[in-house]
């Protein structure tokens, strides 16, 4: 099962880089869906499962300091590394295909940790595995995006574009597959949950809204994040 999802994950990538190509301007609503999901993911899976897990051996307020690290984490890398392709206007379309390849590099880090995340979470049980897996999907969709228009909008060709979305894509795989080789007890499984809370309402808030919203501010982007998050939520209550 989860080298399937592994599989799944490496094709929502690469098919999130394919529609960059071709259909640039048409995706602020499966963004907005995308950031509702993950969303919805840290608050109504992630947070709880973390507070279960950690139980009497860690009190909430430490564990509420840990989603909070995550997200400064996460903030400090996409600011370090220039993540955010919704910061480059016209007047930078032209930079060294250098800022290109690191931003492309940053962004397979990051669907690194979405493998880990996958796998940590398949070890708390399978119904949050595939709760995890599902938000992480939107998310690896939307980083093959993002891979694909940081490469071309720094002056990269399409061979380089498509050369990095392989990376990017391949990245999560890797990240699944090295969960396979360790196990940690529930309380330390609880505090990486609550690390990645952290960093699933960073991507959600600051990555995938933003961009959804990037040249859309309509109501229907809007009306796609909340779905987002509703459809999270009661997947999530049937799940449980």
């Amino acid at each position: 099962m989860i080298l399937l999802i592994a599989l799944a994950a490496f094709c929502a990538t690469f098919l999130g880089g394919y529609l960059a190509l071709y259909l640039k301007d048409r995706l602020h609503l499966i963004l907005g869906f995308s950031a509702g999901a993950v969303i919805g993911v840290a608050f109504f899976d992630l947070m709880p499962e973390a507070l279960d897990l950690t139980g009497a051996q860690y009190g909430t307020a430490f564990v509420t300091t840990v989603m909070a690290l995550g997200f400064a984490l996460y903030l400090s890398l996409d600011r370090l590394f220039v993540l955010h392709r919704h910061h480059e206007d016209e007047d930078h379309e032209h930079t060294h295909a250098a800022r290109g390849a690191w931003g492309a590099g940053t962004l397979s880090l990051h669907s690194f940790l979405d493998g880990l995340g996958i796998g940590l979470a398949f070890k708390v049980s399978p119904e949050v595995g595939l709760i995890v897996a599902a938000a992480v999907l939107v998310h690896d969709f939307s980083d093959g995006i993002n891979t694909v228009s940081m490469v071309l909008k720094s002056g990269g060709e399409r061979v380089r574009a498509l050369k990095w979305l392989a990376v990017d894509a391949l990245a999560p795989v890797l990240g699944v597959l090295v969960t396979l080789f360790f196990t940690v007890s529930d309380a330390s499984l609880g505090l990486l949950l609550a690390l990645f809370a952290g960093f699933f309402l960073y991507i959600g808030a600051s990555d995938l809204l933003p961009e959804s919203h990037h040249a859309h501010p309509m109501q229907w982007t809007t009306i796609s994040t909340l779905l987002g998050m509703a459809s999270l939520c009661v997947v999530i209550r049937l799940v449980s």
